[in-house]
């Protein structure tokens, strides 16, 4: 999953949380109706970690 597959812009900060089995980003942000929404997406390596910063990089921040 991508963030913007559900995000069209980000608030500019996101969290990494880690787990015995892997980790999840939470990014929070607006969606293509502007409405308030949050995701978390579950990565199980730190190179899906990392793609997924990169995506959050690249988007447009609010």
């Amino acid at each position: 999953m991508k963030i913007s597959d559900k995000l069209k812009k980000i608030n500019g900060s996101l969290t990494v949380n880690l787990y015995d089995n892997g980790y999840m980003v939470e990014v929070n942000g607006r969606d293509s109706d502007e409405d308030y929404t949050d995701v978390k997406i579950v990565c199980l390596s730190l190179k899906e970690i990392t793609e997924v910063i990169a995506e959050a990089m690249e988007m447009e921040k609010y």
